[in-house]
């Protein structure tokens, strides 16, 4: 079997499901992760948000290659195979041409990050859809974020996905699934379909190397515990042991059959 994971940025799927990718790949299974938004920043000088970020991921290099070979090494981890599409992370993108934010950056604030995409953007939406149309492998299994938490770049590979595929598995995006229980239970209520996967010790360690090679964006999620002085490598692989044992493995989800699709995050 075939599976094509689709992940915003380069450690989504890392993050959310590293554990079934392993398994998966153990299993004989050809997985591939796609990251949607592996780009390279613009060649002039990005936001002050965006060089905030680079101080806390203490990047001193050109974040997209440092980023990429990250991904690259993570992928390695889960036993997959890797697509980085030309696409900024969207702290990075500029107005396109002929709107009247030409050439500035749209997404300059932690809560910008949080919104629907930007209204001048609206053609990237098609733009993508119609790559991964023509791209997907035909009878390949297309997992898919849920979009817990809203972010915009997860907001945008959902809407692409769904346009361009007709059956779509969902993963939980961690760690908003910590947040959004309550999300999850109006899934259940409404009738979609949630299928649970064990997950080994092996894959276990896979899913923990595999974030682990994401070494600059550990400080996003995870920091260091003075009282406890335990280092946030260490409280990483405690919380996604901890996330494994609580679902009991990696949880995916599709729609009710004959539903249509609905973006609703």
């Amino acid at each position: 079997m075939e599976w094509i994971y689709l992940s915003p940025h380069l450690d989504d799927v890392a993050l959310s499901c590293g554990g079934l990718v392993k398994e998966q790949s153990l299993a004989g299974d050809r997985v591939e992760v796609w990251t949607i938004c592996a780009g390279d920043p613009p060649a002039q000088a990005v936001s002050g948000f965006a060089e905030s970020l680079h101080d806390r991921w203490q990047i001193d290099e050109e974040p997209g290659d440092l980023r990429r070979r990250e991904d690259i090494a993570s992928c390695m981890a889960m036993g997959a195979a890797y697509r980085h599409f030309p696409l900024p992370d969207c702290i990075y993108r500029l107005g396109p041409a002929n709107t009247p934010q030409a050439g500035t950056p749209l997404y300059t604030s932690e809560e910008s990050l949080w919104q629907l995409p930007h209204e001048a953007e609206m053609g990237l939406l098609a733009e993508l859809t119609q790559e991964l149309r023509r791209t997907f492998p035909q009878g390949c299994q297309i997992v898919c974020p849920l979009t817990l938490g809203g972010h915009v770049d997860h907001r945008l590979t959902r809407q692409a996905a769904e346009a361009a595929a007709s059956c779509l598995w969902y993963y939980p995006d961690y760690p908003y699934a910590l947040k959004s229980p309550e999300t999850l239970d109006d899934l259940r209520s409404m009738g979609w379909h949630e299928t649970v996967f064990s997950i080994s010790e092996a894959g276990l360690q896979g899913w923990i190397q595999s974030i682990a090679e994401h070494h600059s964006q550990i400080s996003t999620f995870w920091h260091q515990d003075p009282a406890r002085r335990v280092p946030a490598i260490d409280l990483m692989k405690e919380s996604i042991r901890r996330y494994c044992e609580i679902q009991g493995g990696v949880r995916l989800w599709q729609l009710p059959l004959k539903q249509p699709q609905q973006f609703s995050i």
